[in-house]
C-alpha cells in the first residue's frame, strides 16, 4: 500500500506543478498583452497570441492531468489487484 501512497503523492505534486505552470503562463501572457495595449497594431497581435496561448496552455493542462489520472488509476488497480 505504501507504493500506492507514494504514487498518489507524486501525482498530487505533479498536478500542483502543472496548475502552477498554467497560472504563471497565463499571467505572463496577460502581462505582455497589458504592456502593449497602447500600441494599436501590436496590441491586436498580442491579444491574438494571448487567446492562442491560453487555449494551448489549457489543452496541455487537461491532457497532462488526464494522463496523471490514468497513471494513478493503473497504480491503484495494480496495488489492489483489481481486474478490468
Amino acid at each position: 500500500m505504501s507504493d500506492y501512497k507514494a504514487i498518489q503523492t507524486a501525482v498530487r505534486v505533479e498536478k500542483l506543478r502543472i496548475w502552477f505552470g498554467w497560472i504563471t503562463g497565463n499571467f505572463i501572457l496577460l502581462a505582455i498583452a497589458l504592456a502593449t495595449q497602447d500600441i494599436h497594431i501590436v496590441s491586436v497581435v498580442t491579444q491574438l497570441f494571448l487567446v492562442a496561448g491560453f487555449l494551448a496552455l489549457t489543452v496541455a493542462l487537461f491532457r497532462m492531468t488526464g494522463a496523471l489520472n490514468r497513471k494513478a488509476l493503473a497504480a491503484r488497480r495494480e496495488v489492489l489487484g483489481e481486474q478490468q
